[in-house]
């Protein structure tokens, strides 16, 4: 989505060859006309799709997976990264580390909101190494869930996530992928799609 990498390019700090930042549009403040933007490429995407729920993790998925599940007309749903007393009922629950945070997180969903009836669009704001969405994929598989696909804003195309993830069968739309990254400079090397 040329849209989005222009914005990265003029927006994102490369604050290491590994470490995108994006906090002033995607996931610290949000631009939700770009969100808008991103989830009608998504939704014409995945339009063949019987997607009835839209799925994330806290936190950062969280505001594009709003405007993702209002494109579709449907209801999202997130991962929560800790029990609340608020949550009752049973919940599925995995465990997720963190590529950002660097710590492992137990994360559950109820299971009221997810279950064999669901056909999900999983969508979050980055792929790196995808432990996040190996642990969303797992507690769609434990519920019965049908995953239609994976929808990704920015994708580090060298890091292995989006290939296991490929290579496991699943559909990843990537809406940017970054090749390379180069915190001197700040150039960020997209790959062509």
């Amino acid at each position: 989505m040329k849209e989005l990498e222009d914005r990265i390019r003029r927006d994102g700090v490369v604050k290491s060859s590994q470490v995108l930042k994006v906090d002033s549009f995607i996931n610290h403040q949000m631009d939700v006309e770009l969100f808008r933007d991103m989830a009608k490429v998504w939704h014409k995407d995945f339009a063949d799709a019987p997607i009835n729920k839209v799925l994330t993790i806290e936190a950062s998925g969280i505001g594009i997976a709003a405007v993702v599940a209002t494109e579709f007309g449907v209801p999202a749903v997130f991962a929560k990264k800790s029990q609340s007393i608020n949550l009752d009922g049973d919940v599925y629950c995995t465990k997720i580390k963190s590529f950002t945070h660097g710590r492992v997180y137990d994360v559950i969903v109820s299971k009221k909101f997810l279950g064999p009836n669901d056909h999900v669009l999983i969508v979050d704001d980055f792929l790196a190494n995808g432990c996040a969405m190996d642990g969303l994929l797992d507690i769609c598989r434990v519920a019965g869930a049908t995953v239609e696909g994976i929808g990704i804003a920015v994708e580090k195309g060298f890091q292995p996530g989006g290939k296991h993830l490929r290579d496991e069968g699943y559909i990843v739309d990537s809406l940017a992928i970054v090749d390379s990254m180069d915190p001197q400079t700040n150039e960020i090397e997209f790959r062509h799609q």
